[in-house]
């Protein structure tokens, strides 16, 4: 591949990256050819940061996509006639996905414009007399890891290039060698990088302890990555990269890092994590920061998706009737529905809760500035939506439904493209065909709907000030709860379990009360139990994988076979290419 495809064959961009005011890394409008060093070190830099939020991590149709409904936690199926782009949703999750499947090919574009960027950042501050040169050069390599690690770990391989040198040639990395240079690589980066808080960092910036999240969790993937087709268990208890302990101890290490800390904090309210205006959460370590204000590619799509057209937070909002969860993982919620990760009640200002179950009348008026214009915003529950659902109908183009005394009217919802169709959210998916993910448009009301992250209104439909967390510390406890119980140590995997539990509350209207503690823990439970915690974070497939539920068959996924493990390269870089060799079974 030479250099312009390299460049994903864009040679001019514009960029505009604002990022957070706790970032501290501000980038005027420049027009730049990739690759160049004549960019500003904070420049180079931010457009680095900036392409996490490209849509790279933060739109369902890239890694989300094929961390998620590869799995038996999501679905995006076809909804009458909506939704059926030449079948690229469903194959991921049918698996009959193959190299030109558009997602797939997105995903691997932006991951490879990621590694650019941070090679073009790189060499940017290499060249640069910056006082703050090595924090900065410390970023944009753990950058260079984040991108490739997420890179090897869908494709396989990754591309890289040597940034001290001016005609270095290309090179491909592969998973089984270069997982053990990325963590001695990010290893090396820690005593540069700065502690969250410090020298103008915050939790959208790569800091000391994102670098300990980021080897946590490259340390408990390691034996994926290693061999990737192992039919008979992975060897989880390899040596680590520097023969001090085992993988496993290393993830134990560097999540009691954070946990020990005394920086980061579990949330009482659970949700409190995927809430607008989140980024000052206790619990985030780090997170893609989001501004609708700003040209980046701030997105709505966690909370968009999944929506009913008919539920609509403003009267210029709604939803867009996607993506919901499978009926295999709400039932592994059977028994667990007073957990608080599993729902909660939204509480206007004036005490009313709204409950969602018929017995709403209406609720106070509260108000979102959408497009400069001031609207009443109805505010849904969180968690995951199940049955008939209650909300809001329009009175005209600005305006809800009104009660006498000025109130929002709550009604019963019917499907906006089948208005005759109660707005029912079932549990069964229940296809036609079994095999495919297709629904007639009278059956476009079925699936559960996970309302983990707050729809923000005032990016329309599309963008939300919502920071997306790459990692967080509940996070920290599931990695760690497993290394612990890979490594026979049980009282400890159960004791980090019901830390989760225990400190997540229920709201006001059930007594603040906390999760129930588990008495026992073994493999299948502690899955479970990563899905109560994890849900809709993009964390589902490569636990599965690595519990070994990856190839089971499921709702519309027949028995797979390991090589589905990862995805193929694009057939457009195929094309265009000698370098990548096409990974096994495509």
């Amino acid at each position: 591949m030479n250099k312009k495809s390299f460049k994903l064959k864009i040679a001019c961009v514009f960029l505009i990256v604002a990022m957070a005011a706790c970032t501290k890394l501000k980038e005027q409008v420049i027009d730049e050819v990739l690759g160049s060093s004549s960019a500003s070190p904070q420049n180079s830099l931010a457009a680095a940061y900036g392409q996490m939020d490209n849509g790279t991590f933060v739109n369902h149709a890239q890694t989300f996509a094929l961390q998620e409904y590869s799995t038996n936690e999501a679905i995006l199926p076809t909804r009458g006639s909506d939704w059926g782009d030449g079948g690229i949703y469903r194959a991921i999750h049918e698996f009959t996905w193959d190299g030109t499947n558009s997602m797939i090919t997105n995903t691997w574009n932006s991951l490879n414009l990621g590694i650019t960027e941070s090679l073009t950042a790189i060499n940017s501050v290499n060249q640069s007399n910056d006082p703050n040169k090595a924090q900065l050069l410390a970023e944009a390599k753990a950058l260079l890891d984040l991108y490739t690690f997420h890179a090897l770990d869908l494709f396989g391989q990754a591309p890289y290039r040597d940034p001290s040198s001016a005609n270095a040639p290309l090179q491909v990395r592969k998973a089984a060698t270069a997982i053990d240079s990325l963590i001695t690589d990010v290893e090396s980066l820690i005593p540069a990088l700065a502690n969250i808080g410090q020298n103008n960092t915050g939790n959208g910036r790569f800091t000391k302890q994102a670098a300990y999240a980021l080897l946590a969790d490259m340390y408990l993937n390691r034996a994926v990555f290693k061999d990737r087709y192992n039919t008979s268990g992975f060897n989880f208890s390899e040596a680590a990269v520097d023969g001090n302990g085992t993988d496993m101890d290393k993830v134990i290490t560097y999540t009691s890092n954070l946990i020990g800390s005394g920086q980061f904090k579990l949330e009482s309210n659970f949700f409190h994590n995927f809430d607008i205006q989140n980024s000052n959460g206790t619990e985030l370590i780090f997170v893609i920061t989001q501004h609708v204000s700003t040209l980046t590619g701030s997105s709505n799509n966690f909370a968009y998706m999944p929506m009913e057209r008919n539920q609509k937070p403003t009267p210029a909002n709604r939803g867009t009737n996607a993506s919901c969860i499978t009926p295999e993982f709400y039932h592994t919620w059977d028994n667990n529905h007073n957990d608080p990760r599993f729902q909660r009640h939204y509480q206007y200002a004036d005490g009313t809760w709204f409950m969602n179950d018929g017995t709403d009348v209406s609720v106070p008026v509260t108000t979102a500035v959408v497009g400069g214009a001031t609207l009443p915003w109805f505010h849904y529950n969180r968690g995951l939506q199940v049955g008939q659902q209650y909300g809001p109908s329009l009175s005209g183009s600005t305006d809800y439904q009104r009660t006498p005394d000025g109130r929002i009217k709550v009604n019963m919802l019917y499907c906006e493209k089948a208005p005759t169709q109660l707005m029912n959210f079932t549990p069964d998916l229940n296809f036609d065909d079994p095999t495919q993910g297709v629904f007639t448009q009278l059956e476009i009301n079925r699936g559960v709907r996970p309302f983990k992250f707050e729809f923000d209104p005032t990016g329309l439909n599309s963008r939300s000030n919502c920071a997306i967390p790459m990692y967080r510390l509940g996070g920290m406890y599931c990695m760690r709860a497993e290394a612990y119980l890979r490594k026979g140590q049980t009282t400890q995997a159960l004791a980090d379990v019901n830390a989760l539990r225990t400190s997540r509350t229920r709201e006001a209207l059930y007594a603040n009360a906390p999760g129930t503690a588990l008495t026992s823990i073994d493999m299948p439970t502690l899955y479970n139990e990563t899905g109560f915690e994890m849900y809709w974070e993009q964390y589902r497939r490569k636990a599965s994988i690595r519990f070994g539920t990856f190839e089971a068959a499921g709702t519309t996924k027949p028995v797979s076979q390991p090589f589905r493990r990862i995805y193929p390269i694009p057939q457009s870089t195929m094309d265009a290419s000698k370098l990548f060799t096409q990974n096994t079974g495509y």
